[in-house]
């Protein structure tokens, strides 16, 4: 029996790391990195091929990557320049990146329609606050996408009910320290003081397992 193929967005960070682990149990899985001119990229690019050379799963392609650069859309935003990122104490509301999730899930629905493949998942969690990572959006782009490409597009998010805590309890044997999630990085390194590198202390806390994260603070 022919396994099923997936599209998988892939940033380097935990949540979507562990997606790529779970859905390669039954689905031929194409990790997609797309590069927009963020901050972070090069560091997380670094950390998605050390993780998945650390895991070897044979389900899980080699790394494709897509680009679409955003600086003269989000101008002097705080993804682009590196300046005022928000720390642990910012709410998350302040992570926002206008157009991310569209931008990503219509990139990786186009190469899904050259390449034969139907899925595209995102590891969007729940409690997620943003307008572009909601059950509704994912649905309607989907279709959207379907018919603007004229070929079957389904945007699914496997995590979209669970929280970080709940991923790093069940999946701690996993090379998860590999992982990167955080808006300032030094190399492979966290920060240790951004708002992204705060909620994840705080979720291994939460769950109870040691956190081998590398972080400079």
């Amino acid at each position: 029996m022919t396994a099923s193929k997936v599209a998988a967005l892939a940033s380097g960070g935990l949540d979507s790391a562990i997606m790529l682990t779970e859905l390669a149990k039954e689905s031929l899985v194409y990790p997609i990195y797309v590069e927009a001119g963020l901050v972070w990229e090069k560091s997380e690019k670094q950390s998605l091929e050390n993780f998945l050379a650390k895991l070897g799963q044979p389900n899980i392609q080699p790394v494709t990557y897509l680009s679409v650069p955003v600086g003269l859309i989000l101008d002097a935003h705080w993804s682009v320049t590196g300046d005022d990122v928000p720390d642990g104490k910012a709410p998350d509301e302040e992570m926002f990146i206008p157009g991310r999730n569209v931008l990503l899930i219509a990139l990786a629905s186009v190469w899904c329609s050259t390449h034969g493949v139907s899925r595209v998942a995102i590891g969007s969690l729940g409690g997620n606050p943003f307008p572009d990572a909601t059950p509704e959006f994912f649905s309607s782009f989907g279709k959207s996408l379907s018919l603007g490409l004229g070929h079957d597009i389904r945007v699914e998010a496997p995590f979209r009910g669970r929280h970080k805590s709940d991923l790093i309890r069940e999946h701690h044997v996993l090379p998860i320290e590999l992982s990167l999630t955080c808006a300032r990085p030094t190399g492979t390194n966290h920060c240790g003081n951004c708002n992204k590198c705060t909620e994840r202390q705080q979720a291994f806390a939460e769950s109870g397992v040691e956190d081998r994260t590398k972080y400079l603070a």
